[in-house]
């Protein structure tokens, strides 16, 4: 997937432009580097690293530069200076005359016609991702919204031109825009005056073409110029010289887009022009890539809000998410305020002792020498992050690829002559400076050659993005920093839309004639009514509707819809202190009366007396194993265990109950049971419920008597969910985990059985989809005796540019499962979840501190203008602005309409299994996140260490076998 997103870069084909990779060479220092930004302005070389180092001359003489490159008398000008003519006369389409109107018109609001389903081999054939079969829904209430969407107004005859340019030697990202710059500046006449714009890899876009195809030039800048990497060779303090070699590579207007926007009966299968769209992107870029920190499609600054240190080595930058995107009022530019980690700016060394408990002493014990465990986990922290040195001046990034074998005391090199140089002796004779930490081992910052750079020497470069995971305090920080109730948000946005670093700021959209509006979008959403719920026969409310503004409901005088019977069941106890584990029995007891309310029984008494063990037992594998065995020799149906803290043995544990044992597990803290609330006991009687085969909630009003057109009790439905999670960004090794998920009872549809599979690393389409869905169908008929009529899939966490890719790959393999099944070919429903996008929606005629009301649907205005989508709120958002799920229907042979296919969803969210309220995201979607983290955990071992070089082919690793005891269970909730 990644290398597809690499080859559309180049190529601007009708393949979706993807803007998410992160180069670390485009990150430079804010608290102590100034000076690139300076360069950027002025040109003027500054090193600004405030340290009690002397600057000394480069190690050696540098060979003399050769004259083969540059001829003598070379003149540094344009080959080509003849260009046509710029005209100024540019008119903002601010004018009526050019106002696009992309209203849907009526014969756009006629149901479409379904041809009739054949069964196609969607891998042979481009299969059309669904068009949207009316005009939107119509049930609910209406509300008015602000949208953070801001209108972009285009000329569809302003050609764009683009060029691909090249630099020889080839420089950094904010190198190349620096070369940029200074391209423009001294060739204003050339370029008839305009302002075109880079997007910081190979493309140039200009409002105005060039006279010649081709051309060269020859531009200078005041760095030094690196020769090698070696230690022992000198920089050179001449100006250095970058060829520019730029070329046409096409031309194209917005004539196409605009009749995509305007739905051109002539123009209803072209796909959609994203060339035209990404230049449009890069325009709007421009201005904020000039004075920002990059991240993908954000941008950060410390004048945004300033920076806050969250601890650990990290800093939260305020940022803005921008992208510009095709929408049913025209094209628009969705614009969000952002939050996001860094690393912290500060000496190697300070840098470590903030990020790792065994270096916070290192400045007092500077003899230390760190054991093997805490060498690699130095290495871990700083592999890949890029440096710069402080004992001397230059503008070079270094990327740390390890730390040296050796202490520093004892590293030796040879210098150009061949004679070994001692490190230590060497920085005190050229540099003058007695290397403090000498048995700490140094950064390697070559790959293949040997050079080497003491910690304490090196100073981490600003604006790299923080990949590792957080800790619980630094998310809390992060959280409250980033965390804003709507009116706040709204207003910060609109702040980015008038400041001087954000989209509006430049001065090129004037030049290629865009006008971005100042106001958000305002349209109408509607607010789908709640379902009637069925709860358990035994209590006195047996069902109601949620009528709270949150759509919350409370079990004081009812039981969940399925209690299940708990006869035999244990604890068992890791670490706490004397009186936390004399609380057991209070806690055993107070649960089983919170879920004899419930409607659930939990026995009073355990099987067995409290067993409690030592924390470190968690982190041996082999001795847990053991202890759990020999507990569920009393054959049980749920084992509680409390801990006395988080621990990293809590994977090992799962993996053991769950693939060995074939026990469900409910874990909790002794810090929760001291005093344990009612809310607390609730919830986690809910999760066992679950966890054990039991159900909360029904709908009181089955499926099929609310959509009656499509549904039937004689016919029942599958709903699958499927999600595939990805290895830290860190680790370029581990195997991807795909879950799939799916409904086994109809026409409650609120019981899923699970399957999991390890895949080739960081693949998003699910490979052995085939078989997963085969098996799980296979499950169903046996819970009901009939395979399912229709199936509706749930796919998460697929980007739009994967949709076409995943739609022909997955789906095919979707009916490829049913050849276990003779004949059997049901309709299928593909529809996308995104949770990760930046549309989020404020109302006007609500409390402006208050969200979007539960069950708020939008599908008009800033939704696609053609395909088959929808933005749904289906929870109420307690802190912060709510974030809306978006729903894309990719293929559709049930034919459903836009409030069918609202209501299903909306109402889904209310059958969750451990929460009396609805969720965020439909449920099956839900599980399959849950059941592949599930996955995840199987494979992080606490015995086993991963390998300081990566292999070459990274090996798939099995998942092992769930069980048979907990197969058919919501063991992963």
């Amino acid at each position: 997937m990644e290398e597809d997103q690499r080859k559309n870069r180049r190529t601007f084909g009708s393949e979706t432009r993807s803007f998410g990779g992160w180069s670390q060479e485009s990150l430079f220092s804010y608290q102590q580097h100034h000076y690139l930004l300076q360069l950027q302005n002025s040109y003027a070389f500054g090193f600004g690293y405030a340290n009690h180092l002397q600057f000394f001359p480069a190690l050696l003489p540098l060979p003399p530069i050769s004259n083969q490159l540059f001829p003598q008398n070379q003149r540094f000008e344009p080959r080509t200076t003849h260009f046509r003519k710029h005209s100024r006369k540019q008119s903002t389409p601010s004018d009526s005359s050019q106002i696009q109107d992309f209203s849907v018109s009526e014969e756009a609001c006629k149901p479409r016609q379904q041809p009739v389903r054949k069964a196609v081999d969607a891998r042979t054939k481009v299969l059309a991702v669904a068009r949207r079969p009316d005009c939107g829904g119509v049930e609910g209430k209406v509300i008015t919204l602000l949208a953070n969407h801001f209108l972009v107004k285009f000329d569809p005859t302003q050609k764009i031109f683009h060029y691909d340019v090249e630099f020889s030697p080839h420089p950094s990202k904010e190198v190349a825009r620096m070369i940029k710059k200074k391209l423009v500046l001294e060739n204003s006449k050339a370029f008839s005056g305009c302002l075109p714009v880079y997007d910081g890899r190979r493309t140039i876009y200009s409002p105005v073409e060039f006279q010649n195809e081709r051309f060269e030039l020859y531009i200078k800048l005041p760095l030094t110029e690196e020769i090698g990497e070696n230690l022992s060779e000198k920089h050179s303090s001449k100006d250095k010289i970058f060829k520019v070699n730029m070329k046409l590579v096409s031309k194209f207007d917005g004539e196409a887009i605009s009749s995509y926007l305007n739905r051109d009966e002539d123009c209803s299968s072209c796909p959609l022009p994203q060339e035209y769209i990404h230049a449009l992107d890069v325009v709007l870029r421009e201005s904020s890539s000039e004075k920002c920190l990059s991240a993908g499609r954000s941008f950060y600054s410390s004048l945004m809000g300033g920076a806050k240190e969250i601890g650990g080595g990290a800093v939260a930058l305020r940022g803005f998410f921008q992208s510009i995107r095709p929408t049913q009022q025209g094209l628009a530019l969705n614009v969000d305020f952002s939050v996001t980690a860094f690393h912290e700016s500060i000496g190697v060394i300070p840098y470590l002792q903030k990020r790792l408990e065994f270096m916070q002493d290192i400045s007092q014990k500077p003899a230390k020498i760190l054991s093997f465990e805490e060498k690699k986990q130095v290495e871990d922290v700083l592999k890949s992050m890029r440096v710069f040195v402080c004992h001397r001046e230059t503008l070079q990034r270094y990327r740390v690829y390890g730390l040296t074998d050796e202490i520093a005391e004892s590293i030796w090199f040879p210098d150009r002559d061949g004679k070994n140089l001692k490190l230590v002796k060497y920085f005190k004779d050229h540099y003058d400076y007695d290397i403090k930490f000498r048995f700490l081992p140094c950064l390697r910052i070559s790959r293949r050659k040997p050079c080497y750079i003491p910690m304490e020497l090196c100073v981490v470069c600003e604006g790299q993005k923080f990949l590792g995971k957080l800790s619980d305090e630094q998310t809390v920080k992060m959280l409250k920093m980033g965390c804003q109730k709507p009116r706040e948000r709204k207003a910060i946005i609109d702040g980015f839309m008038e400041g001087g670093l954000g989209p509006t700021s430049g001065d090129q959209a004037n030049e290629f004639k865009l006008h971005v509006s100042r106001q958000m979008t305002q349209l109408t959403g509607r607010i789908l009514q709640p379902p009637k719920l069925k709860l358990g026969n035994g209590g006195n409310v047996r069902n109601l509707t949620p009528s709270r503004h949150d759509r919350q409901w409370n079990l004081l005088d009812s039981h969940v819809f399925e209690g299940i019977r708990i006869e035999r069941w244990a604890i068992l106890s890791f670490g706490g202190t004397p009186d936390q584990r004399f609380s057991i029995t209070k806690f055993m007891n107070l649960l089983s009366d919170k879920c004899e309310q419930l409607g659930i029984f939990l026995n009073k008494e355990t099987v067995i007396s409290p067993v409690f063990e030592p924390i470190h037992i968690l982190g041996n594998p082999k001795l847990l194993e053991s202890k759990l065995k020999k507990i569920h020799r009393n054959n049980l149906q749920l084992l509680i265990c409390v801990m006395e803290r988080k621990h990293k043995g809590y994977a090992d544990l799962k993996r053991i109950a769950e693939t060995t044992i074939g026990i469900v597990s409910q874990c909790c803290l002794y810090s929760n049971l001291g005093n344990p609330n009612s809310q607390f006991l609730a919830n986690l009687a809910l999760k066992i419920n679950a966890k054990v085969g039991g159900c909360t909630v029904a709908l009181y009003n089955s499926l099929p008597s609310q959509i009656p057109r499509l549904f039937r009790l004689d016919e029942p439905v599958i709903f699958l969910g499927a999600d595939v999670t990805h290895p830290h960004p860190l680790d370029d090794s581990s195997p991807s985990i795909a879950a799939v998920v799916g409904s086994v009872n109809w026409p409650a549809a609120n019981k899923y059985v699970s399957r999991m599979k390890s895949q080739t690393h960081r693949q998003e389409i699910i490979e052995d989809l085939t078989t997963m869905v085969a098996e799980i169908l296979d499950d169903f008929y046996q819970e009901i005796s009939k395979l399912p009529e229709r199936i509706i899939f749930f796919r998460d966490g697929v980007s739009e540019t994967q949709f076409q890719k995943v739609l022909q790959q997955e789906l095919q393999s979707i009916r490829d499962s049913f050849h276990k099944f003779p004949g059997y070919n049901p309709p299928i429903t593909f529809a996308v979840v995104q949770k990760r996008h930046h549309t989020r929606f404020f109302p006007t005629e609500i409390s402006p501190h208050c969200n979007v009301p539960p069950g708020t649907v939008i599908d008009s205005v800033i939704t696609h203008p053609k395909e088959f989508d929808f933005y749904l709120c289906s929870h109420w958002g307690i802190k912060g602005t709510s974030r809306p799920i978006h729903y894309h229907i990719l293929w559709d042979e049930n034919e459903f309409t836009s409030d069918e296919v609202q209501k299903l969803v909306y109402n889904l969210c209310y059958t969750s299994a451990r929460c009396t309220k609805p969720i965020s995201l439909v449920p099956p979607a839900y599980y399959a996140h849950l059941a592949a983290y599930r996955g995840r955990l199987y494979l992080d071992r606490c015995d086993i260490r991963s390998p300081v070089t990566v292999p070459s082919s990274p090996q798939i690793t099995p998942l092992p076998k769930l069980n048979e005891n907990i197969k058919k269970l919501m063991f992963y909730c």
